[in-house]
C-alpha cells in the first residue's frame, strides 16, 4: 500500500488504539502503522490506507477495528524466552510452592499476552518436568491474548524448525513435540494443561482463582502510566498471598504500585505482595 497516512488519519488510529486496547502508538510511530495496515487492507480489499480509516470511521465497532487493533499489538516472542525467570521458576520458586501448597496441591497460574503460546508452553515445560502436573496436582492454567489469531495459533500448538530452534532445549523439544510435514506439534498432555482465550487487559476480565504466578511480561511498555497502575491493581487484587508476579526485564512496579516488593534469585526479579519473598 503505497500511499501514507495523513495526520488526521493517524491520530485517529492512535485513539481508536489507545481506545480500545490501552496500548499507547507514539508519534513518529507511522511507519509501523502504515506498514501494518497496509497489508490489512490489502487483505481486506481497500485501494488505500484512506479508505480502510474511512471505513473505520463509519463503523469503529466492527469485526475490521478488532483486525485493525490485532494488527497493530507486538506479537514478539519465543520459548524460554530471556532464561533468567524460567531459571527462577525451576530453582527457586516452584520448590517453594510445591512444599507450601502441598497439602491442598492446587496451583493457578497466568500467562497474560501470551501471543502465540511459547511462554506459556515453557512454562507448562518446567511444571511437567517438577511432577507439577495431574492427576497429583490440580493446575488451573489460562493464558490469554488480545489476538484471536495469536490464540488460535497457541492453542493449536504447531510450530516451525525457525520457531523451535529460538530458545527452546533439544531434549524438551524430542520429550514435548512431534514432527510431522515440516512442523512441529506440541503433545496432547502438555496443550491440555492450559486453557487458550481471548481476554483484552484493558476491559473486563473473568473470574479467577486466587492467581499464584502472574507472567506479564513485555505488555506494560505499550500502555500509558494510568492505564499500568490500574493494570497492576487489578492484578494484586487477584493474587494469592504467596503469588509471584514476572514482568518483562524493561518493566517494573516502582512508582506504579507501591504494595508490590521486588525479589530476586540469580539474575531473575519478581514481585510478591509480601515484602518477604516466597
Amino acid at each position: 500500500m503505497s500511499s501514507p497516512l495523513n495526520r488526521q488519519d493517524f491520530g485517529f488510529i492512535r485513539d481508536l488504539l489507545r481506545r480500545r486496547s490501552a496500548i499507547v502508538l507514539e508519534s513518529g510511530k507511522e511507519y509501523l502503522a502504515e506498514f501494518r495496515l497496509g497489508a490489512v487492507a490489502k487483505r481486506e480489499g481497500f485501494p488505500s490506507l484512506a479508505a480502510l480509516v474511512a471505513q473505520l470511521r463509519a463503523n469503529p465497532h466492527d469485526r475490521l477495528s478488532q483486525t485493525v487493533i490485532e494488527a497493530m499489538t507486538t506479537n514478539e516472542t519465543s520459548f524460554f524466552r530471556d532464561q533468567h525467570p524460567f531459571e527462577a521458576l525451576r530453582h527457586h520458586i516452584l520448590p517453594r510452592l510445591q512444599t507450601h501448597k502441598g497439602n491442598d496441591r492446587r496451583l493457578s497460574i497466568w500467562c497474560a499476552a501470551s501471543s502465540s503460546g511459547q511462554e506459556p508452553y515453557s512454562i507448562a515445560m518446567v511444571l511437567r518436568e517438577l511432577g507439577l502436573c495431574a492427576p497429583r496436582w490440580d493446575i488451573r492454567f489460562l493464558a490469554t491474548d488480545l489476538s484471536r489469531e495469536m490464540v488460535t495459533r497457541a492453542r493449536e500448538g504447531r510450530y516451525s524448525a525457525m520457531e523451535v530452534n529460538r530458545g527452546l532445549p533439544a531434549p524438551l523439544l524430542a520429550k514435548y513435540f512431534r514432527h510431522s510435514q515440516g512442523r512441529y506439534e506440541v503433545v496432547e498432555e502438555l496443550r491440555n494443561m492450559i486453557e487458550f482465550s481471548e481476554l483484552n487487559l484493558s476491559e473486563a476480565w473473568p473470574a479467577f482463582p486466587a492467581i499464584d504466578l502472574v507472567f506479564v511480561r513485555n505488555v506494560l511498555i505499550y500502555f500509558d502510566t494510568d492505564s499500568k497502575k490500574q493494570i497492576l491493581a487489578r492484578i494484586r487484587r487477584r493474587m494469592s498471598p504467596l503469588g509471584c508476579l514476572f514482568l518483562g526485564s524493561a518493566e517494573t512496579t516502582v512508582t506504579l504500585d507501591g504494595e508490590f516488593h521486588k525479589h530476586q534469585h540469580g539474575k531473575a526479579n519478581w514481585y510478591q505482595t509480601s515484602a518477604t519473598p516466597l
